[in-house]
């Protein structure tokens, strides 16, 4: 029997995003067919901002290796288990692109007092052209990676409110901000 129900976290972890004013839009389930790595990819956004101009984006990585590692210990009821095992959680938010985008620099500063140390942000553009005689356009992508405990998973710990909480700060903050930008 398996330590860990996948598809039930995945879908606790989708609720829990609902109650923490989340509106889902769509998931997706892919499984590589050699390494049988897995990934559940979540659309989700703030629901105050439903066909707003931010999207994010959930992506939860399982590799096999890691949950048969920690399956096998578990199946020792003797001894603690270590935290040792974790699934990667990405979170990435999406902005459009911008006519008056901001400092790169400044935007990540600010950002870094909105996600804290629960949330550690990278911020990233991306300038485009659609021909060598247009302008550049600049889209800003913003990534946060988290680490889940599987030991924390099967104690039924919640570990993911305060990064929910994080993420609806972040969120209201470059909502708050687009409108300056756009």
């Amino acid at each position: 029997m398996a330590a860990i129900d996948v598809p039930g976290y995945v879908t606790e972890l989708k609720d829990h995003a609902s109650e923490h004013g989340f509106h889902i839009h769509d998931e997706r389930h892919f499984v590589e067919t050699y390494s049988l790595r897995q990934a559940w990819e979540i659309d989700l956004h703030p629901a105050k901002a439903c066909g707003g101009p931010l999207d994010l984006h959930f992506s939860l990585e399982i590799d096999p290796r890691v949950l048969l590692a920690f399956e096998d210990l578990a199946q020792d009821f003797e001894q603690d288990l270590p935290d040792e095992h974790y699934f990667t959680l990405t979170l990435t938010w999406d902005l459009p692109p911008l006519a008056s985008p901001p400092n790169l620099l400044t935007l990540a500063i600010d950002l870094a007092g909105v996600g804290e140390i629960e949330l550690p942000l990278e911020v990233s553009a991306t300038d485009s052209f659609a021909s060598p005689t247009d302008a550049a356009e600049r889209k800003i992508s913003i990534v946060a990676h988290k680490n889940i405990s599987l030991l924390k998973i099967v104690d039924g710990e919640d570990t993911l409110c305060e990064v929910f909480d994080r993420c609806l700060s972040v969120s209201d903050f470059l909502l708050e901000a687009i409108t300056r930008w756009l």
